[in-house]
């Protein structure tokens, strides 16, 4: 197995850089984990690059949940309840396709790979 050094917790750089996005499954530690990782870590390229990329696509699904939310909101109060029935899928088509996009990039960052989204993972290359 390739050495990738070290990073917060002593731990192998592509271990921190994949548990930036796992733990996002639980509540908000990938982001704790992700903010630990660019205040302490300044040197691995490999962690803080998957730190900055799990904390953007965070806020991004953030940023979608609150669109999807105020939207439904305008619709039930323009009362146009179809609608709403067809866009409840949605969130769980959005859902499914996060939980599979980080899984991907979990497994890309405990390879070692810096894979970059669009946008996303320049911003991200950028800044780490």
């Amino acid at each position: 197995m390739r050495n990738y050094g070290k990073s917060v917790f002593d731990l192998d750089a592509n271990i921190v850089a994949m548990l930036c996005y796992l733990l996002n499954f639980v509540c908000i530690l990938g982001l704790v984990l992700s903010i630990i990782t660019l205040v302490q870590d300044k040197t691995n390229k490999l962690a803080r690059f998957h730190a900055w990329q799990s904390i953007s696509l965070s806020v991004v699904f953030i940023l979608l949940a609150i669109l999807y939310l105020i939207l439904s909101t305008l619709l039930i109060s323009a009362g146009a309840y179809t609608l709403i029935m067809i866009i409840s899928w949605l969130p769980m088509i959005v859902g499914l396709a996060a939980i599979a996009l980080e899984i991907f990039l979990a497994v890309k960052a405990y390879q070692g790979e810096i894979y970059r989204l669009p946008i996303i993972g320049e911003l991200a290359d950028k800044n780490s």
